[in-house]
């Protein structure tokens, strides 16, 4: 049990990783175009190819969480990132984040606990 937590845990990191570099490379590209240089600066963007090899490295790992453990315990457990992703939000783009947030990740919390139980 604690192997798949692990592999979830750093799943989840890389899922959160991967998240918040795309939000910051498509936060830097400016005012969306058809055009080629958008594209261009697109795809030469270190944040977005970091966003692509943490979505993988993640994916890579999925598979062989999915391939070795049940479903049912598994998948709950990805609930996890939820709680990585608002700690993301708070600490690295500032954003503030009210009392009923913070309360539905204690319940995602409580609902892990259970899952892991």
């Amino acid at each position: 049990m604690w192997l798949l937590i692990v592999l979830v845990l750093i799943q989840s990191v890389l899922l959160v990783a991967a998240q918040t570099f795309l939000k910051i490379a498509v936060t830097s590209f400016g005012k969306f175009t058809w055009a080629w240089c958008y594209f261009k600066t697109v795809f030469t963007t270190w944040q977005f190819a970091a966003s692509g090899v943490c979505a993988l490295a993640g994916m890579i790992i999925w598979m062989y969480v999915l391939k070795r453990f049940d479903f049912s315990i598994a998948y709950p457990l990805l609930s996890i990132s939820y709680v990585i992703g608002l700690f993301a939000a708070q600490f690295i783009f500032h954003e503030a984040i009210p009392l009923t947030r913070w309360i539905g990740v204690f319940i995602i919390m409580i609902g892990v606990f259970f899952v892991v139980k």
